[in-house]
C-alpha cells in the first residue's frame, strides 16, 4: 500500500504542556513514522503513513490533546505518496528550533497535578515529600523561562544538571516526565533553606519542620513560592494576623487565605469557611489555582482581622508542592499575602526579601530555584452570575488575546498608574502582562521597566510606537515620552471603554459605555470617573456624567473620604451631623478651588456616601469605603430586594443639562438622604446602590432618546461591586437592551493597557502614531 507524507504546523498553547510526548505516543498508536519539534512559537510535525491514518492522527491532535494544551492546527501540507516503509521505524522528537515567530504562546505556571501529588505522598517513591516535584502536566513555566523555545537550557533550571534517574525519565517518550523542562528530584534539583537571623537550615525536611513550627507558634514566615514570596501566618491566630497587619502597615485591606485540600474535590476546608457557589468552586479548582472571593459563613474560625468590614474572603488552594507540604503539616488555613511592602510588586530574590521584609517576617523559607520574573496570585470574583478577574497573575498571565483589527506595526501600551499592567500588540495579537501594581515607588517603576523589556524579548516583538495615559505626570507616561518612540496619548476612560469594545468585538459598532471609577484625566482637564461614553474606539463622545464636585485636599481624599463627604454637603447645602471637626481653612480652600480639583468620579461619590453613612470616615486602602458600603448593603432591605422593603425609598439623582447641554446627574438629594440618621446605615447603603442603579437606567433612557442603543457596557473599578452590577444589569435588561460586563479583562485599571492598544489600533487609519489627541 502506498503511503503519504504530511507536514503539520500546530499553534496555540502547545509548549510546556506535554504536547510533543503526546504527539510521539499518538504516532505510535497510529503506526506512523516521522518527527516532531518545537519551533519558536509552534510545533512542527512531519508524519508518514496511510492516508486514512494521517487523517485520524490530525483529528486526534486536537480532540485528544493533553488537558493543559490548546492546540490550533494552522497549516497542513500534503507532499504526496512516498515509498513503502516499516511503521514505527523512525518517529522521533527532534531538537527545537530557535528564532522569533509571531505566533509564540508562553505557557503559564501550572498547579501540582494529581499524579505528582500522589507520588509526593508515597513513602516508597524517590520524590517522596520533595518540594519541587513536577511533570509535563504541572509545575512552573512562565516564571522560569529565560527564552523560547521552551527547553531546559532556556529556563532557570539550566544550572541543575539532571541525575541519571531523571535523565532516563526525561529521554523516555513513554514517561510522563519526557521533556518535562523543570524536572528535578532530591538528588539533582533545587532545595529549601530555612533562615532565622544568622541561623540556617539547608536540608529540606529540617527546613520544612522549622517552618511549620514557626507557623504553629504564631510567627510570620516569608515563603518563596513559584512567582515570588508570600507572607504567611496562622489565619485563625488573631495575634499573628494583627501582628502581620501592624508590621506590614496594612490595617484593613483584606488578606488572602490558603486552605488545605480536603475531601473528594479538595474543597472541604474551603467550605468550612465560606459558602461556595458552584462557579466559585470551579474557579478555586481551576489549573491556575487563583484567589477566589467567597462569602464567609457565620461562625467561621478565621481571625476577625482577616477581612475586616467585609462579608467575603479571598480563598485559594495550595498550588505548589511546597505549599501542599506546609498546609498538610499545619492542617489549618494560613494567611498567604503578597511578600512585599504594601503597594509594591511582589519580591522574588532571597537577599532582596530579607533586606525588605526583615521587619515583617520572623523567619524565611527560601529555595534556590531562580525566579526569572515575578507573578503575583490572580484574583477572581463572582459578579452577575460569572467569575470575573480582578487581578491578572500566576497561571493566567501573560493574558493572550486576539485583536479585532490587525496592527500595521507593533505597539506597547504602558497602562495606568494604579493596578498597572502593560500590553504588547502586533498583527492580530495582544498580550497583557501580569499585575505590576501601583507605580508610586522607585521599585515599582523599576519593575515596570523590566516587565516592558521582558515582554518584548519573550515574544520576540519590538514595539515601534507606544500608547500611554493622557495624564502628563504619571511615571509610565514620562517613561514612554522619554523613549523617543512615536507616542499616542489615550484618555483614561476612553481606554476603559475601548477595552470593553475589544473584548466584546464591538470595535465597529456604536456602544453606550458607563465608565465609573475612581478618577482619571479627562478631555476637559478635570478628573472624570462617572461618565457615559457613546461611540466606538477612536470616536467616543461623552453623552452624560455626574454633576461635578470638588475634592478638598486633592489626593488626600483617598485616605480621608470624610473630605469628600464634607464637599458634597457643602455643594448640596445639607447638614452632616457626624462631620468630623475640620480646619476652618478647608472650606475656604474649597470655595477658592485651592488644592480642590473638580471631579465627576463615581468612585469618589461612593467614598462620600460611605463616609456619610458612617461606614468609613478614614480609609487605609483605595476603595475601602465602597467595599464596606457594599458589604453593609447586603444586610439592608434593598440589598436583597431591589427597591422594595420597609425602608424609605431614596431619591434617585435626576439628569439636568449643564450650560453645554451635557446631561449631569444631580446627586445632592441622594447624598442628603445618606446623611439622615433616621434610616439605618444598612438600609442607607442598600438604598444608595438601588438609587445609583436607577440612575444608570435613566442615563440609558436619555441616551437612547438621541442615539441608537443596542448594548450598554459597564466598566471601571466601580463595577467590581457585584451588588451594583447586578442591579444595573437588571435596569438595562428591563429596557430590552443587552448588558456587557467584561469577563476576560479586569474592569479596573488592570485593563487599561489592553484598552490603550485597542484605542490606538482604531486610530491607525486616520491618526499618526505621534498623535497627541
Amino acid at each position: 500500500m502506498s503511503n503519504a507524507v504530511r507536514r503539520l504546523t500546530v499553534a496555540g498553547r502547545v509548549q510546556g504542556v506535554g504536547f510533543r510526548p503526546f504527539v510521539y505516543r499518538l504516532a505510535h498508536e497510529f503506526e506512523l513514522a516521522g518527527w516532531v519539534l518545537n519551533a519558536a512559537g509552534v510545533v512542527e510535525i512531519e508524519i508518514q503513513g496511510p492516508a486514512a491514518s494521517l487523517d485520524a492522527f490530525a483529528r486526534a491532535l486536537v480532540e485528544r490533546a493533553p488537558p493543559l494544551a490548546r492546540p490550533e492546527l494552522v497549516a497542513e501540507t500534503a507532499t504526496g505518496p512516498t515509498k513503502k516503509f516499516e511503521p514505527l521505524d523512525g518517529f522521533e522528537i527532534r531538537a527545537s528550533q530557535a528564532g522569533a515567530e509571531p505566533e509564540i504562546h508562553v505557557p503559564p505556571d501550572q498547579f501540582l497535578c494529581d499524579d505528582c501529588l500522589a507520588e509526593m505522598s508515597a513513602p516508597d517513591e524517590r520524590r517522596y515529600r520533595y518540594p519541587f516535584i513536577n511533570c509535563t502536566q504541572c509545575g512552573p513555566r512562565y516564571t522560569i523561562i529565560r527564552a523560547l523555545p521552551y527547553d531546559r537550557p532556556n529556563t532557570t533550571l539550566k544550572d541543575f544538571p539532571l541525575c541519571r534517574a531523571c535523565e532516563a525519565e526525561y529521554t523516555d517518550p513513554l514517561d510522563r516526565r519526557f521533556h518535562a523542562q523543570p524536572l528535578a528530584c532530591p538528588a539533582c534539583g533545587p532545595s529549601l533553606a530555612f533562615r532565622r537571623g544568622d541561623a540556617r537550615l539547608d536540608e529540606d525536611e529540617a527546613a520544612l519542620a522549622a517552618a511549620v513550627a514557626a507557623l504553629d507558634a504564631g510567627e510570620i514566615l516569608a515563603v518563596r513560592g513559584v512567582g515570588g514570596y508570600h507572607l504567611v501566618c496562622d489565619a485563625a491566630n488573631a495575634d499573628a494576623v494583627a501582628g502581620l497587619r501592624r508590621r506590614k502597615q496594612r490595617p484593613h485591606k483584606p488578606l488572602a487565605v490558603m486552605v488545605p485540600m480536603r475531601g473528594d474535590d479538595g474543597l472541604d476546608a474551603a467550605r468550612a469557611l465560606a459558602e461556595l457557589d458552584p462557579a466559585v468552586a470551579d474557579r478555586l479548582g481551576d489549573p491556575e489555582r487563583p484567589i477566589a472571593l467567597a462569602r464567609l459563613k457565620p461562625g467561621h474560625r478565621l481571625a476577625d482581622g482577616v477581612a475586616p468590614g467585609l462579608n467575603e474572603v479571598g480563598l485559594m488552594l495550595p498550588y505548589s508542592p511546597l505549599h501542599h507540604l506546609l498546609l498538610s503539616a499545619l492542617a489549618r488555613p494560613v494567611i498567604a499575602t503578597s511578600g512585599n511592602l504594601s503597594g509594591e510588586p511582589v519580591l522574588t530574590e532571597p537577599a532582596q526579601a530579607e533586606a525588605r521584609l526583615s521587619n515583617i517576617a520572623d523567619a524565611f523559607l527560601h529555595h534556590n530555584r531562580p525566579i526569572q520574573r515575578p507573578a503575583d496570585d490572580p484574583v477572581w470574583r463572582l459578579n452577575s452570575g460569572r467569575m470575573r478577574p480582578i487581578r491578572l497573575g500566576r497561571g493566567n498571565a501573560p493574558l493572550e488575546l486576539e485583536l479585532p483589527v490587525a496592527l500595521e506595526r507593533p505597539i506597547l501600551a504602558v497602562g495606568a498608574f494604579l493596578k498597572n499592567t502593560v500590553a504588547l500588540g502586533w498583527n492580530r495579537r495582544a498580550v497583557v502582562s501580569p499585575h505590576i501594581g501601583e507605580l508610586d515607588s522607585p521599585r515599582a517603576v523599576e519593575v515596570f521597566a523590566q516587565v516592558v523589556e521582558d515582554l518584548q524579548a519573550l515574544y520576540g516583538v519590538r514595539a515601534e510606537w507606544l500608547a500611554c495615559d493622557a495624564h502628563p505626570d504619571f511615571p509610565n507616561s514620562r517613561w514612554a515620552r522619554d523613549t523617543g518612540l512615536p507616542l499616542t496619548r489615550i484618555f483614561h476612560h476612553e481606554a476603559h471603554a475601548a477595552a470593553l469594545a475589544g473584548e466584546f468585538d464591538r470595535v465597529g459598532a456604536d456602544t453606550l459605555v458607563l465608565t465609573w471609577d475612581g478618577v482619571g484625566y479627562g478631555r476637559d482637564g478635570t478628573l472624570w470617573g462617572g461618565e457615559a461614553l457613546y461611540g466606538r474606539p477612536g470616536n467616543w463622545r461623552r453623552v452624560a456624567s455626574l454633576k461635578p464636585f470638588r475634592l478638598p485636599g486633592g489626593d488626600r481624599v483617598i485616605r480621608q473620604p470624610w473630605r469628600t463627604a464634607l464637599s458634597l454637603s457643602w455643594h448640596a447645602g445639607f447638614e452632616w451631623p457626624e462631620a468630623p471637626d475640620a480646619d476652618p481653612l478647608l472650606k475656604h480652600a474649597w470655595e477658592s478651588g485651592l488644592a480642590s480639583p473638580w471631579t465627576s468620579a463615581a468612585g469618589r461619590l461612593f467614598d462620600g456616601a460611605a463616609a456619610l453613612a458612617g461606614v468609613a470616615l478614614e480609609a487605609s486602602y483605595e476603595g475601602q469605603g465602597p467595599t464596606w458600603l457594599e458589604a453593609l448593603a447586603h444586610r439592608g432591605h434593598r440589598g436583597h430586594r431591589g427597591n422594595s422593603g420597609a425602608a424609605a425609598k431614596p431619591p434617585v439623582p435626576l439628569l439636568v443639562s449643564d450650560e453645554s447641554g451635557l446631561p449631569r446627574a444631580d446627586w445632592g438629594p441622594l447624598m442628603a438622604w445618606m446623611a439622615d440618621r433616621s434610616t439605618a446605615p444598612a438600609d442607607r447603603a442598600a438604598g444608595f446602590h438601588g438609587a445609583m442603579a436607577e440612575l444608570a437606567g435613566s442615563i440609558v433612557d436619555a441616551v437612547a432618546a438621541v442615539h441608537p442603543v443596542s448594548a450598554v457596557g459597564l466598566t471601571g473599578g466601580v463595577f467590581q461591586n457585584a451588588l451594583l452590577s447586578r442591579l444595573v444589569i437588571a435596569q438595562i435588561r428591563q429596557r430590552g437592551i443587552e448588558p456587557l460586563l467584561p469577563a476576560a479583562i479586569p474592569v479596573n485599571d488592570a485593563g487599561i493597557s489592553y484598552g490603550q492598544v485597542i484605542e490606538a489600533t482604531a486610530r491607525q487609519p486616520t491618526d499618526r502614531p505621534d498623535d497627541q489627541k
